[in-house]
């Protein structure tokens, strides 16, 4: 049996302006097995972001429990926050945020330098299948290619989470099932704990879980038996 590498109980985030508060949690439960595959699927609005950047050490909870395994993150300060987002997870968002004065190797190494045990830039760019880019700049990449580099970026640390913030929002369907099918390679060869936001309910099939999200809640949570194991035939 898999490990349980986040565990929340009653999290709650509350955003306030002025005397308007926004509840963008409203005591959400959760558990997810070290080594899954998620998707976080509903409407903008519904706490998707809010749970990731809370589980990324981005964001501070306003009550509840949220657990990396044994590590109750909820009680962290920041400086323990940063070490944790150092130490323990990858990031890879909408915007692929590349340096353009730097080839896709040069943007890779920038986290190997600061990692404890990271792979080589090359290595991380052909576990994405872009070995045959490493010396391209950003200007010389597609859309699909440069954020197949940001997924490089994010794993080269070997991060035991992957958080993806809508990876495919910006792309087409063609270039998008590239991009999820290099998640899927990095959570099969890496067994990498992945979760990713979209908006694009036809890539569900390649979770091992769907949590669909309604008002700071998780309001059903959808097991796929038989996990497709290509993007291809969800999109």
């Amino acid at each position: 049996m898999n490990e349980t590498i986040f565990s929340a109980r009653g999290l709650t985030k509350i955003y306030t302006s002025g005397e308007v508060e926004v509840r963008a949690l409203a005591g959400l439960d959760l558990d997810i097995l070290s080594g899954e595959m998620i998707v976080l699927l509903g409407p903008s609005g519904s706490g998707k972001s809010t749970l990731l950047n809370i589980m990324g050490g981005l964001d501070h909870a306003t009550s509840g429990t949220l657990f990396f395994k044994a590590q109750d993150l909820t009680k962290l300060d920041d400086r323990a926050l940063t070490l944790y987002r150092r130490d323990h997870v990858g990031f890879v968002f909408q915007f692929y945020n590349l340096l353009p004065s730097l080839t896709a190797f040069e943007n890779v190494a920038l986290v190997t330098e600061i990692s404890k045990n990271p792979m080589r830039p090359d290595e991380a760019l052909s576990l994405v299948g872009l070995k045959d880019r490493l010396h391209h700049f950003p200007a010389q990449l597609s859309g699909g290619e440069q954020q197949r580099v940001a997924i490089a970026r994010a794993i080269a640390k070997r991060p035991e989470v992957l958080l993806c913030d809508e990876p495919t929002g910006a792309l087409d369907s063609k270039t998008g099932i590239k991009v999820i099918e290099a998640l899927l390679s990095v959570n099969e060869q890496l067994g990498t704990t992945t979760a990713i936001i979209t908006h694009n309910a036809s890539i569900q099939g390649v979770a091992d879980r769907v949590f669909f999200f309604t008002d700071g809640k998780i309001s059903k949570i959808q097991k796929n038996e038989t996990r497709q194991k290509t993007a291809e035939v969800s999109w």
